[in-house]
């Protein structure tokens, strides 16, 4: 049995746009707190080969029909707005898993036409990147990060219902030999997987790879996230500090999410070896966000936690010019909320799951 895809309040009618009211004449996405949107995440898919406890149902999420999908063409025209007209620096594709589309590398050289230049970035599983890497470096590709919560393959199998360790495993050596650099490894912190989180960060070392531990967030789409069960950032640094000498460095930025420390234990030979903690819950970054979202169906999503989202895809295949696009996502993120909320007493967790929303 499927597990339903949580639809949030969608408005699709090319006529009602979200209120603007006391919106300075800013050309970025500002919103009403004074953040500014300038990271783009864009849902290329809710696809996945994996069907990770904390993001996807056993049997995967409901397909979308392929014609709500956004085409290459469109995706690729929102990042040239995005680039051009609204401020975004950065773009990162996520899906579910955007290797699960065939157009993938026709995306990525699209978009790198639309914004000349933009970081151009990818978050993946890396099932299939061994055949792929080389051609997504070439269309334009310029950082990867991929998903792995342990190199335990018992472990591994568990928590992504599926004995896949090779497969990422020989992915990430292709990234490596296609260029590609900093390579990112993403580690969603479970309880079952806390113990190998030392070998992770060893293994991670090892191969000069960037590891960023994140704590699980309640978007797991079988709803069992309880905060009493999660790991908080402060337990891991506990359970690493038992094999790294660990000293805090702080963000790369006010707007990155990851704290980072030094590893004293790296090898030499790499650099300053380095292990980032993303605390979603126990330590919000929300006052900082400047991330703007798209779904694979082309909806503004200002929030990850928030069930409001804007058409834009209805406004593209209408026949909308650039500039009508580009209000219609300013006045999307203007009434972005404040923060996740996760720790208020009223908290209700977004009606999608990860896996439906993207990273």
């Amino acid at each position: 049995m499927t597990t339903a895809l949580g639809m949030p309040a969608i408005r699709r009618d090319p006529a009602v746009a979200p209120s603007t009211a006391g919106r300075p004449d800013a050309a970025g996405l500002v919103d009403r707190f004074g953040r500014v949107a300038r990271d783009l995440r864009v849902s290329i898919t809710e696809k996945c080969s994996l069907r990770c406890t904390y993001c996807m149902p056993a049997d995967g999420l409901p397909a979308i029909p392929r014609d709500d999908l956004l085409s290459a063409a469109e995706i690729a025209r929102l990042v040239g707005i995005g680039w051009r007209s609204l401020g975004v620096k950065e773009v990162r594709f996520t899906g579910g898993e955007p290797l699960t589309r065939g157009d993938l590398v026709e995306i990525v050289r699209l978009s790198a036409l639309a914004a000349p230049g933009i970081p151009l970035a990818m978050t993946t599983n890396g099932i299939g990147l061994d055949r792929r890497a080389a051609a997504l470096r070439e269309a334009g590709l310029t950082r990867v990060n991929v998903s792995l919560d342990t190199v335990d393959r018992e472990h591994f199998s568990r928590l992504t219902r599926r004995d896949r360790l090779p497969a990422v495993l020989r992915g990430i050596s292709a990234a490596h030999a296609a260029g590609f650099a900093p390579l990112k490894i993403n580690a969603v912190l479970m309880r079952e997987t806390l113990s190998d989180a030392p070998e992770l960060l060893a293994w991670a070392l090892a191969h000069g790879a960037q590891l960023r531990f994140i704590e699980q967030m309640p978007l797991d789409a079988d709803e069992a996230w309880q905060r009493s069960e999660m790991v908080s950032a402060a337990e891991l640094l506990d359970v690493l500090s038992s094999r790294f000498a660990l000293t805090p460095i702080g963000r790369d930025d006010p707007s990155s999410p990851a704290e980072v420390w030094a590893v004293d234990g790296g090898p030499a030979q790499r650099g300053p070896a380095t292990v980032g903690i993303i605390a979603s819950v126990t330590r919000s970054f929300c006052e900082a966000c400047d991330r703007t979202r798209i779904t694979a169906e082309g909806t503004v999503r200002s929030c990850l936690f928030g069930d409001d989202e804007t058409d834009l895809r209805g406004l593209l295949r209408a026949g909308a010019t650039d500039d009508e696009l580009a209000d219609r996502w300013r006045a999307a993120m203007w009434g972005k909320q404040a923060g996740h909320g996760i720790g208020a007493a009223g908290f209700v967790r977004p009606v999608r799951s990860m896996g439906g929303i993207g990273g």
